[in-house]
């Protein structure tokens, strides 16, 4: 069966991925930073579609636990067909000049770096197959700016200008690469924002239907599932009711 590695499966978009990619027949590599929650993931996918899954914990900020954690997978085990870069987060909402450094760091640290760390420690064994799919879960931020979401967008757009090189640096490779870039969804996303504040998160998503997990997974998926000589670069998903960055229409 085919592997896919999934990173930030704990919870939100990545635990959807993993429950979709599992329903398709993957054995599925999931990694996250809570352990509980990738075990009692593991039970259920390996109980509901007769998939293997190996969890793997470590934070994609701590470059050498990344490598580490890789180098335990075996030699069939690292065989990976689909990478999905899924850890990613935001750390606060404030004007530039209010904003909190640590905030900062933590956003560009998981953001990018951790995607750059997981991809370069496994993109190796795609090359020497030539064949895999790399898809990165950015965001409508890593297409637009909006106001208080400077380093958010900044790290997003990052992820976003990554994807396209990979895409260049990889092509003689036969490697696929997807940047995905969902608008407003409903996660514990907003919750990490706003510091566990989930009345706050909530006001995020009232008055409109919000993107779910499920949505943004039957997207990745589809993107895994195109044919050989197909790619799909870029894929933005939006609710019906947002049509950009700052432009939502709720309902009274």
């Amino acid at each position: 069966m085919p592997i896919a590695f999934i990173t930030g499966a704990s919870s939100g978009f990545g635990n959807a991925c993993a429950e979709k990619f599992a329903s398709q027949k993957y054995d599925l590599i999931i990694c996250a930073r809570r352990r509980e929650r990738l075990e009692k993931l593991k039970d259920v996918l390996e109980q509901s579609f007769g998939v293997k899954v190996i969890v793997l914990v470590f934070d994609v900020r701590d470059k050498m636990d990344v490598e580490k954690q890789i180098n335990t997978l075996s030699a069939e085990w690292k065989n990976i067909d689909v990478l999905i870069n899924n850890a990613g987060l935001a750390a606060g909402r404030d004007l530039f000049q209010d904003g909190n450094i640590e905030d900062w760091e933590t956003m560009i640290d998981t953001n990018l770096k951790g995607l750059m760390y997981v991809t370069k420690f496994l993109v190796v064994g795609m090359m020497e197959k030539k064949s895999g799919h790399i898809i990165n879960i950015s965001s409508l931020a890593g297409l637009e700016v909006y106001k208080m979401g400077n380093l958010y967008c900044a790290s997003k757009h990052a992820v976003t200008a990554l994807s396209k090189g990979l895409r260049m640096d990889l092509l003689p490779y036969g490697i696929k690469v997807t940047n995905i870039s969902p608008g407003l969804a409903e996660t514990e996303f907003s919750i990490v924002r706003f510091n566990g504040d989930e009345e706050k998160a909530k006001n995020i998503y009232s008055g409109y239907d919000a993107l779910k997990a499920e949505d943004i997974a039957d997207v990745v998926y589809f993107a895994a599932s195109r044919p050989a000589h197909v790619n799909l670069e870029e894929i933005t998903i939006l609710p019906t009711a947002q049509s950009d960055a700052g432009t939502i229409y709720k309902k009274s």
